[in-house]
């Protein structure tokens, strides 16, 4: 069941989707590349991916069906459990008496076809379907998952045994005996696995006076995912910190663990906080994806001018290239897609990290442990005679840290870090402060970058204008007449249009995306130090005044690529003011 290239180069021609001279060239390409006709032909935008495989369904002869804005029943979707679902791309979406309709992706795929109706022992009628509502479909399991929580809670929320407590509360005994209750382990579990489903970075659980919140971070925005009995509260504290190798009877001082979860669809490193409070021990929960690959700069959100200037520092033998923006801004990200394009046989990259959140191979990654004496500024000593050509720092927090890192810098090496500052100018004096020679800065620094996160608007998005009183309300954000330079410039707008006829969207929320949103990107403004900004370093000017002086010369500040992205249809205005503004 295999579409050949003549068989689509033919029906092509016949329905008249592309001319025959493009189909010729576009043929030649992918015999070139060693790619798919059809693959040379989505790339160049000439046909889109929904009529490629409706029209592969149309020659073997398979319906196609797009089943984006459908709502399966779940116990038509439980048919197919959820890993061979999402393994081999097939779902269940109707039954009718013994025949069982299945949507999936590949048509060669007969081996899971036949496996399927040996199991269930029913008449399997495939169809073909897009990747785009492979993807909503296999959502829905989340959402059944949520369903399936819910009835966790209820049938077993009461099974769970309340604990005998001492003076101290109860003993390690009884919490070991909590830990490997059948609920508890069941109720952890399940939190864990929706979260992960829901794309969540983060899991609060916070005890109150009569039950246990539990929210998740997803798109760095918290929200409430569900509130569980007080009775739950010390079996999931016990049980989180059996999976971390925590002190079981340690209640009245601050822990911090990690453990792993792994299955055949995903990989995670999970780091554990856990603090305590006055109504019990409050667990933060972070996921760390092992499989994640590290993103290109453009996939970042970085462009034009800004991502120029990286490449151009990421280039250079020595000097420093800093990252800078508050907690949960991307910075490590940033760096490590630094990391990626410089990740070569020639080179020795090694990096002191607190933690370690991505692996990466070739490339030495030593985690801070304060506990033992090593330290950002300990184990760099130690990078430094291991012969590195780039050294990355987690994050510079003291003054031995940054007059090490200037120093490697000074020596031959190129140096990535992290700073906590809320602009690319305000790096300077912050470096400054911890005790760094301004000459000496001047001289290594070689591009400062700060960044925000944003979250970038879902599919479905309302279209709308700027009336007079938002054009005013953004002004006391930004110049409009630099805005509007900048987005002629960027040939967003043409010569003769204004602010207020520029299309912008705002978030509609929708099954997929509650409050309109899905995913994230960042908002940059990258500082070139340039001869003029070396001499103001030099004269200790303040962070405003190298600011003005790197707009002068082209920097686009943070708050006007923001706007650049919400006028491309990425984000919206109120999210961008909303991230700026914090």
């Amino acid at each position: 069941m295999k579409v050949e290239n003549q068989q689509l180069q033919a029906f092509l021609l016949d329905s008249g989707l592309v001319e025959k001279k493009t189909l010729k060239e576009a043929s030649k390409a992918a015999e070139k590349a060693g790619k798919r006709l059809v693959d040379v032909l989505v790339a160049k935008g000439l046909i889109s991916e929904e009529e490629v495989i409706k029209m592969e369904a149309y020659i073997l002869g398979i319906p196609f069906v797009n089943l984006e804005k459908e709502k399966i029943a779940p116990e038509v979707l439980k048919i197919i459990p959820e890993p061979i679902a999402r393994s081999h791309n097939i779902v269940a979406f109707r039954k009718s008496g013994q025949s069982l309709e299945v949507v999936m992706l590949d048509p060669e795929d007969l081996g899971t076809i036949d496996f399927i109706r040996k199991k269930l022992n029913l008449k399997i009628l495939p169809r073909l379907t897009t990747p785009d509502s492979m993807k909503q479909v296999l959502f829905q399991y989340s959402k059944t998952l949520e369903a399936e929580f819910g009835d966790i809670i209820k049938k077993e929320a009461g099974d769970i045994k309340t604990m005998k407590a001492g003076v101290e509360g109860p003993g390690v005994k009884e919490l070991e005996k909590a830990a490997e209750d059948l609920p508890i382990i069941r109720i952890v579990y399940t939190l864990l696995r929706h979260a992960i489903l829901q794309r969540a970075s983060d899991i609060h659980i916070e005890p109150e006076e009569k039950e246990v919140v539990v929210r998740y971070r997803i798109d760095g925005v918290l929200r409430d995912a569900m509130v569980l009995p007080k009775t739950a509260a010390s079996g999931i504290v016990a049980r989180i910190k059996v999976l971390s190798s925590l002190k079981l009877d340690q209640h009245w001082l601050p822990q911090d663990g990690r453990f792993k979860v792994e299955t055949e669809e995903y990989k995670y490193s999970i780091r554990v906080s856990i603090l305590p409070v006055f109504d019990g021990e409050k667990i933060v929960m972070r996921f760390l994806s092992e499989t994640t690959k590290a993103l290109s700069m453009e996939e970042l959100g970085l462009r034009g001018l800004a991502l120029e200037h990286i490449e151009h520092a990421l280039k250079k033998p020595v000097g420093m290239l800093l990252v800078t923006g508050p907690t949960g801004s991307g910075k490590t990200t940033t760096l490590y897609s630094a990391m990626e394009i410089l990740n070569t046989p020639e080179v020795n990259i090694s990096t002191v990290e607190d933690p370690v959140e991505y692996l990466m191979p070739r490339i030495n990654q030593m985690q801070v442990n304060s506990k033992i004496g090593l330290t950002f500024a300990s184990g760099l000593r130690s990078l430094l005679r291991q012969d590195p050509d780039i050294i990355m720092i987690g994050e510079i927090r003291d003054q031995e840290t940054a007059a090490l890192a200037i120093n490697a810098a000074l020596t031959g090496h190129l140096v990535l870090s992290t700073l906590h500052t809320n602009s690319a100018a305000g790096a300077i004096p912050r470096f400054i402060e911890m005790g760094g020679d301004p000459f000496l800065i001047a001289s290594t620094f070689n591009i400062i970058v700060a960044q925000r996160l944003i979250r970038k608007l879902a599919e479905e998005r309302e279209a709308y204008k700027l009336s007079k009183k938002d054009l005013k309300n953004l002004g006391s954000y930004c110049d409009l007449d630099e805005l509007t330079k900048l987005l002629k410039q960027e040939k967003i707008m043409r010569a003769n249009d204004t602010l207020s006829s520029i299309t912008f969207y705002k978030p509609k929320p929708s099954k997929e995306a509650e409050d309109g949103y899905k995913s994230r990107i960042g908002i940059y403004e990258v500082l070139f130090v340039s001869e003029s900004i070396k001499a103001l370093i030099v004269q200790k000017t303040t962070a405003d005044q190298i600011q003005k002086q790197a707009e002068t010369e082209g920097m686009v500040t943070m708050i006007q690529d923001g706007f650049l992205k919400a006028a491309q249809g990425i984000t919206s205005i109120e999210e961008i003011l909303r991230v700026v503004s914090e």
